[in-house]
Order: C-alpha cells, then structure tokens, then sequence
C-alpha cells in the first residue's frame, strides 16, 4: 500500500504567525493531521512530550528559549525527528543543531512546498523501514539493532537514538568492513541531494559514537580521512 500522510501531527515551533498559517494550508492539502503550534521554545518542549508529534519543525529565534535548547531539551528523552528553520549565513548554528541532535535543517526563506516534502520524505523512510518485510535484526557483539522497531540496544540498556542516527548505524553495520562515503550517505539516509554539505553526517556520526563506542566493545565505527567511515568488528 502507498505511503500516506493521513494520520500524521507535525508540532511547528516558530513564533512567526505566517509560518504557522502558510504550512498548516500545506498540510491539510497533504492529508496531514492539523498541525500543533508552539510559539516559543519552552511551549514545544511542553506539546512534544505531552502532544507525542510525528515531527519537530523547529525554528532557532524564539522567545522564552531558543530552538537549540528546545532541541537539547527534547533529545533528553525524545527520538522525534526534528527540522530546524535557520536563517540565512548561520552556519553556526545550523552545526550546533545537528550536534544537539537535529536530523535536518531548512534555511529560512523557504517555500512551504519544500518543507511539506522534506517532512513526507522522512516520515516515508520510517515508515517504510517498519513496515517493509524484511531481516531488521542484527547483533554484533553487545550491540543490536532492531529496524523495524528503531531500537538499539548496548548489552541489556536501550540506548535513545533518532531514527537518523539508527538508519546511519544500520548502513554501517550492515557492511562491516566497507567504507562509506559521507556523499553516499547523504543520498541513501536523507534520501536527496544535501548541496554538498556533509556535515550532517560527521554530526550524526560524532552522536552515534559519544552513544554507543565504549572501550570493551567488539565494535567500533572508524574514520578514513578523505573518504567517509567503516564500521569495524575486532578481530574482523
């Protein structure tokens, strides 16, 4: 059956009226549930645990607190996918973003059509990798990714990741052994081309190593400088 986004809640966190107006029209036409609306950073934190959305679209500027600390705030116990809305030139924080846990971010002029397919295009990969028949299982040592219930496990401990991060770690271990081009990895995870910036990449992967690399392991995710990364197996 076709993918549909009936039944799907986006939680758009911007104290910007117009952008709430603009995409929700987006959104009904879609088929998407009405959209949640926090106007400031404090408020998204409150709907997302309360509320349970199927997205984060998540500005930076907002009062109360900003959307970096919302994000931080989330991840503390939340998998969300989330989308940040940066302004234009703020590299820096479109990095801090990722590194606090964001799986992607839009810049700020945007057209809501280009919002409402990067949501679909996510909420479609999920959804497709829990519902597509298939093996979803694999240990390695201590280490068990389950796809289709986006749970990774160190030893008897579930350790909390997004569904970005478990699709990168899946790639990886999938192929023990095979290097990984950041460039391959932005076109299979995020599904379109990201204009050349790959550090989203380098982002998700510093994440998944602060999570799940610990000494003792029979793992580890290796750096090939110039190229991308290799999941290793000892004595692999």
């Amino acid at each position: 059956m076709e993918w549909s986004a009936n039944g799907y809640r986006v939680l758009i966190a911007d104290d910007d009226v117009n952008v709430h107006q603009s995409l929700n029209a987006y959104f009904r036409k879609e088929g998407f549930q009405p959209a949640l609306s926090a106007y400031d950073g404090e408020e998204a934190v409150r709907l997302t645990r309360s509320a349970s959305p199927n997205m984060v679209l998540m500005d930076i500027m907002m009062p109360r607190m900003d959307g970096l600390m919302a994000c931080r705030e989330i991840r503390k116990e939340s998998g969300v996918p989330i989308i940040m809305l940066t302004a234009k030139g703020e590299e820096i924080d479109k990095l801090l973003g990722l590194e606090l846990g964001a799986d992607d971010y839009i810049t700020k002029p945007f057209s809501p059509r280009e919002v409402v397919a990067r949501i679909k295009a996510v909420l479609r990969r999920i959804h497709e990798s829990r519902e597509t028949p298939k093996e979803n299982q694999l240990t390695i040592g201590n280490l068990s990714i389950n796809l289709g219930s986006f749970i990774v496990k160190l030893g008897d401990d579930i350790i909390p990741c997004t569904p970005k991060e478990i699709e990168i770690l899946w790639a990886l271990a999938s192929s023990p052994g095979m290097v990984f081009s950041r460039e391959h990895l932005l076109q299979s995870i995020w599904g379109y081309e990201y204009l050349g910036d790959t550090r989203a990449v380098d982002s998700h992967i510093k994440r998944i190593r602060a999570k799940l690399c610990r000494e003792g392991n029979a793992f580890d995710i290796k750096t090939v400088w110039g190229v991308g990364y290799r999941f290793e197996i000892s004595g692999g």
